[in-house]
């Protein structure tokens, strides 16, 4: 049937056949109305002329895998693959095309690095024909499933009292987790039960994953630490089931703490998100947070995040993270007491404790754990050069800590912004409040 527009097309490059951009339009008319043999041959002659244009070699590589031509398909795209030129969408094509000559392993290594390049270009077909050919020995037997989930659940031996500092803290997740725990019948009498979930945040290397493993530790319950690395998984509703698997893991082990370590890689804001499979991930997360087809009591949920303002608001509401929690760098005596913890065992003599932990203002126990590592160092090499081990001084944990800062500041520089433009909720009014700006 005649195509008007492709007619015009054909009779100007009559007129004009060296005419790139009329000759690129052409091509891409092809390829919308399905006729690959044509958009190849323009194509061809488009990438004689231009053969280091990438979107080229993505076009005829589509075109020649409609045709069926896959040899010719693997060579354009491989090549660009080896070398490091093909983009995600690329890598999606090339591992479809290897699919369909049924190099199936080769495939999957390359959308695996299509998705870790970019996951808008994940192909849910691609996914699932690859999901199709998982072999079986490759899948846990329920034995293996039974010894995962038992070695998967600690139980700390850490309290609160090994924590220093951090008396706020303590408190809210005391009285949200700890109490109901240990005074359930109270509770009950007013219609609260033990569950629910604390989300803390403030800058890294303080001591959020610590103080969730001492909640464990102090109600004697099970613990699981749950990163990013656990839930995320390329395939289509992978993500979802593992997330389902691990809150029902913490179900049959209750009392237990489940918590979740850098929550805004999986509690995204969903406006933010281009990727609709990370949608759904966020879609399970409240779910099972609201326990919709088990209950949740006796699972006590904490979470930690760098970047709060990145958590989709409606992990705030309540029965999910319905206490969110500033958790700021070690006040003087907190680092006092870090840094005793950090020298014990350790040679010392005339050390002033107090000196340091007064010329280490906002400094987080990550920085300061840094600090005597440094002092140690320091006194290695001294003690290899002389040949006589000498202990550590007030004046070697001052030099070592001329050398370092607090890493929080590029922190707060950003909370800041936060706390003083997007606040309308009184979120982060302890920022201000530490920063002495409210």
């Amino acid at each position: 049937m005649p195509d008007p527009e492709i007619d015009a097309l054909r009779a100007a490059l009559a007129v004009s056949p060296d005419n790139a951009p009329l000759r690129r339009h052409l091509s891409r008319v092809l390829v919308t109305r399905g006729l690959w043999a044509d958009a190849e041959t323009e194509l061809r002659w488009l990438l004689r002329q231009a053969p280091a244009e990438g979107e080229l070699h993505f076009e005829l590589a589509k075109a020649f895998h409609a045709q069926g031509k896959n040899s010719e398909a693997i060579a354009l795209l491989e090549a660009r693959a080896d070398a490091d030129l093909a983009a995600a969408g690329e890598l999606t094509l090339f591992a479809k095309v290897l699919l369909a000559t049924g190099d199936k392993e080769r495939a999957r290594a390359v959308y695996e690095r299509a998705v870790r390049a970019d996951p808008s270009a994940a192909d849910p077909s691609v996914g699932l024909q690859l999901a199709a050919v998982v072999r079986s020995d490759e899948e846990p037997s329920g034995e293996e499933m039974q010894r995962e989930d038992a070695v998967e659940v600690e139980r700390p031996k850490v309290t609160f009292a090994d924590v220093g500092g951090m008396a706020t803290v303590k408190e809210e997740i005391r009285m949200k987790i700890v109490l109901p725990l240990q005074h359930p019948e109270m509770f009950r009498a007013y219609g609260k039960t033990a569950g629910g979930g604390v989300l803390m945040y403030g800058p890294p290397g303080c001591g959020k994953t610590y103080i969730a493993r001492a909640t464990a530790g102090e109600v004697k319950a099970g613990f699981v630490a749950v990163g990013i690395s656990d839930i995320l998984d390329m395939w289509t509703g992978e993500s979802e089931r593992k997330l389902h698997e691990t809150f029902e893991r913490a179900r049959r082990n209750r009392p237990c703490v489940l918590f979740f370590d850098e929550v805004d890689a999986l509690g995204a804001q969903r406006s933010d998100l281009r990727f609709s499979g990370a949608r759904h991930v966020v879609n399970q997360f409240l779910e099972e947070l609201d326990g919709v087809r088990s209950s949740n009591e006796g699972v006590l949920v904490l979470a930690a995040t760098n970047a709060p303002w990145h958590v989709d608001s409606a992990f705030r509401r309540p029965g999910r993270f319905d206490r969110v929690v500033f958790v700021a760098p070690p006040d003087a005596p907190a680092r006092e007491e870090i840094l005793r913890a950090q020298l014990a065992g350790k040679p010392q003599e005339e050390v002033q404790l107090g000196s340091i932990a007064a010329k280490t203002q906002g400094w987080s126990g990550a920085d300061l754990k840094g600090l005597v590592d440094r002092a140690v160092e320091g006194k290695l090499r001294e003690a290899l050069r002389t040949g006589r081990p000498s202990p550590i001084r007030t004046m070697d944990l001052e030099k070592a800590a001329a050398g370092g800062g607090a890493t929080t500041r590029e922190w707060f520089a950003t909370a800041k912004n936060y706390a003083l433009h997007a606040n309308q909720a009184g979120i982060y009014d302890d920022i201000l409040k530490y920063l002495k700006l409210g």
